[in-house]
């Protein structure tokens, strides 16, 4: 058989994609679980940047609201750029940990062996990153604070009481970092500016408290809120950022429309770019004196901006990415639900590809299909996590796992069969997941993203083992009912900060399924699943008794699908006991018998086919292949 059920369930997930609700931009959401709040924040900025320097001083007013139950003594505010100090935890991390980032550090040889060199470790005092900041006050009122690391502690004037709000004003100086990770100045692409996460950013509090963990590279959650920016910089620098370019007509660099004229003088050294973002968790730019900057008309009135190095080698690739990205968005706008902004940005800078909001910042020397595959990832970060913003410092297999599934979806459906990279977009995330297992270096995807022992068991938990799911969902409940979950999902929680638990119920909703043993052995358990046929006989002279053993520890539905001599298909299903439910017919045009359930307590199964052994060409446990059973030898008899 082959793969030949799979490609059977991955047509019908092209298929069973419809068409999503109608474009209503940027908005809250009420998130529907009794006695939800979040908080909500007000930035206003104006910096000015040296780029001889790569320094940078703001003035910041932030006005915060509380909309928490608790009365607040002291906030919190990230400094980020911290981390790129000699001595930093980020620094020490990657002198500990025994697979560091390669873009991290230089590889060494000693004796024949590999050691690794942190490159912060390396860093003079003009290419380290800091944040400084001064006369901090809370409605006029100084205060007292204290830098720990990349967090700000601050001590309250006046306690912020329940459903209040108050302003912090301050100045801050920064400077971005030599390019090392995400963000900083002068990537390996000849990049001036990445700018991410570079200005005092204030922490998330919510109903499981501060989340103020040092920054070590890894994951972020951050508050809701509107920003209003205005970025002086030399003239001949164009930059890209979340938002929309509020004086255009001042700026060009090609933002103006064709009847608006630049009106700027023409004798100035230096430019200011006013950018406005709504209901967003963050803002991001990049800047560089060589872009090429393209404009291309996405769905629902969408303009998606291109800005990438005037380099020959890429040019021609980055023209033909623009039409493949609009059909991304389409995608994704059918597939999810519609994108809530009206602008998005595809940025060449950073260090591989980092999702922000509103845009992104992405390596642009890539074939065709890793330029298509990078842009679809970091763009599918615009719905689970930019409008879906789980916690991915606790949850990253939601934010990066959810992600690649739909965005392995998006590139398979616009991408020509020639252009990719795998026609099977989810064989080697099962491939990855068993050789994490077969390693013994998994841990449950409840681990805190920073305290991963490896980081390539960081990364296979995250984008693999969170990926799969999904894809094992849709083995569980069906892939109609896996699609339409996704989609409710989007509908119920966008603009709010959804937890594991919110996806599970999402799903038994739509199904009917009971689905807690699912979310708890997949993640918070290191629980394989394993099984295998272990008998085929005779059971007289027209039966044949088949028996299957239970060998991991999860519970599963199992879909048997058995082929007769004669090339004919018969399937058996055998429903897990804890799901008190039965799943429609994967295959309807083959004939289905569902059998008594398999409790977990019971480690072998028999059942009983209505006809001779003789006759029987092969048994297959799960022809779907998306069941992540890690030894697959004994899950097909042969005659």
């Amino acid at each position: 058989m082959d793969l030949f059920f799979y490609y059977q369930i991955m047509k019908k997930i092209l298929l069973s994609i419809t068409v999503s609700f109608a474009f209503l931009g940027a908005q809250a959401q009420k998130n529907p679980n009794p006695g939800y709040w979040q908080q909500h924040v007000d930035y206003k900025m104006e910096v000015s940047m040296d780029v001889k320097k790569s320094q940078y001083q703001g003035v910041q007013k932030l006005t915060y609201t509380n909309h928490s139950p608790d009365t607040l003594k002291r906030v919190f505010f990230h400094l980020f750029y911290n981390a790129f100090q000699p001595g930093s935890d980020m620094d020490e991390r990657l002198k500990s940990i025994a697979d560091p980032d390669k873009r991290m550090v230089n590889t060494l040889e000693k004796a024949g062996k590999k050691t690794y060199e942190s490159k912060i470790s390396l860093l003079k005092p003009d290419e380290i990153g800091y944040l400084k900041v001064k006369n901090l006050k809370q409605d006029g009122v100084d205060l007292k604070s204290t830098v720990v690391g990349t967090v700000l502690e601050v001590s309250l004037s006046q306690p912020l009481l329940p459903g209040s709000s108050t302003v912090f004003t301050m100045n801050f100086d920064g400077q971005a970092p030599v390019m090392i990770r995400r963000a900083g100045r002068n990537s390996a692409e000849g990049v001036a500016l990445s700018m991410a996460q570079w200005y005092p950013k204030m922490a998330e509090y919510d109903f499981e408290g501060w989340h103020v963990e040092q920054y070590l590279g890894r994951e972020f959650h951050s508050v809701w809120g509107d920003f209003d920016v205005k970025l002086t910089i030399d003239k001949d620098y164009t930059v890209g950022a979340t938002g929309n370019l509020e004086n255009n007509n001042e700026i060009g660099h090609g933002y103006q429309d064709e009847d608006i004229v630049v009106n700027h003088p023409k004798k100035t050294k230096t430019l200011t770019w006013h950018f406005n973002a709504k209901n967003v968790l963050d803002f991001t730019w990049a800047a560089d004196d060589n872009y090429i900057h393209d404009r291309y008309p996405g769905p629902n009135g969408l303009t998606i901006h291109f800005l990438y190095k005037n380099n020959p080698k890429i040019i021609d690739n980055w023209k033909l990415l623009q039409p493949r990205t609009a059909a991304l968005f389409e995608f994704f706008n059918r597939t999810v639900g519609s994108y809530p902004y009206d602008q998005y940005s595809v940025i060449q800078g950073g260090d591989g590809g980092m999702e922000y909001s509103m845009c992104t910042l992405i390596t642009g020397d890539r074939n065709m299909a890793s330029l298509v595959g990078v842009t679809a990832h970091e763009m599918a970060h615009s719905w689970f996590q930019h409008t879906l913003a789980t916690n991915e410092t606790k949850h990253e297999w939601m934010d990066e796992g959810f992600t690649s599934f739909i965005s392995d979806l998006a590139v398979l459906s616009i991408m020509d069969s020639t252009d990719q990279e795998d026609a099977n977009p989810f064989g080697s995330s099962y491939k990855n997941y068993y050789y994490m297992v077969n390693k013994g270096i998994e841990q449950p995807l409840t681990t805190h993203a920073d305290r991963f022992d490896l980081n390539s068991a960081y990364s296979i938990s995250a984008y693999v083992k969170g990926s799969v799911f999904l894809t094992q969902l849709s083995y569980i409940i069906g892939m109609d009912n896996t699609m339409k979950t996704l989609k409710q999902y989007y509908k119920d929680y966008k603009f709010t900060h959804p937890t594991p638990n919110d996806f599970k119920r999402t799903a038994e909703r739509v199904s009917g399924a009971i689905l807690d043993w699912y979310m708890i052995d997949w993640t918070q358990t290191t629980n394989t699943i394993d099984y295998g046929i272990q008998f085929v006989e005779d059971a007289g002279t027209s039966k044949t008794k088949v028996t299957l053993q239970r060998i991991g520890r999860t519970p599963m539905p199992l879909d048997i699908m058995v082929e007769y001599e004669d090339e004919s298909f018969e399937s058996f299903y055998i429903p897990n006991t804890s799901m008190h439910w039965i799943k429609p017919n994967p295959y309807p045009e083959i004939k289905r018998t569902v059998l008594t359930g398999w409790g977990w307590g019971k480690p072998s199964y028999s059942f009983t086919i209505d006809q001779p052994r003789k006759k029987i060409k092969t048994i297959t446990i799960d022809p779907s292949q998306f069941m992540a059973d890690i030894d697959q030898k004994n899950n097909v008899y042969k005659k």
